[in-house]
């Protein structure tokens, strides 16, 4: 276990801002979304390990994606001790308009990939041709 995933670990807002390359104020607009709830000690902030792994799940919904409505809907689900059923088949139809868009878009990237092998193909073809018909030396 690494001292980062130690329980009981708190943060700073600087120190998780380096550890995943964002802002602070990047930081703060998620605990202002409700995302993350760091307590107080006098004017600092401090972040739990809870909180580190939100922004962590948060980030990799941004990467991936997701709304942060979408994000805040999935890092909250864990959070319930309710009857979760309604609020995991919700997510579900989320999670599978998400994937139809993003093979929709795997789709689109290879069909302008398979365009563009054949534009370099005959680019590569008439610059043979002119090369071969330029006079020598």
């Amino acid at each position: 276990m690494t001292a980062s995933a130690r329980p009981g670990k708190t943060f700073t807002i600087t120190e998780l801002a380096h550890e995943f390359d964002v802002t602070p104020r990047a930081i703060r607009f998620y605990e202002d979304l409700g995302l993350l709830a760091p307590t107080r000690a006098g004017r600092n902030r401090v972040y739990s390990g809870r909180d580190r792994t939100r922004l962590k799940l948060t980030l990799r919904g941004k990467r991936l994606g997701f709304s942060l409505q979408e994000i805040k809907q999935l890092v909250t689900m864990y959070d319930t001790e309710s009857d979760m059923a309604p609020q995991l088949e919700a997510f579900l139809g989320v999670l599978a308009a998400h994937r139809q868009q993003l093979e929709q878009q795997l789709e689109d990237i290879r069909i302008t990939l398979d365009e563009l092998a054949l534009h370099e193909a005959r680019c590569h073809q008439l610059l043979a041709t002119a090369q071969q018909r330029r006079p020598k030396p």
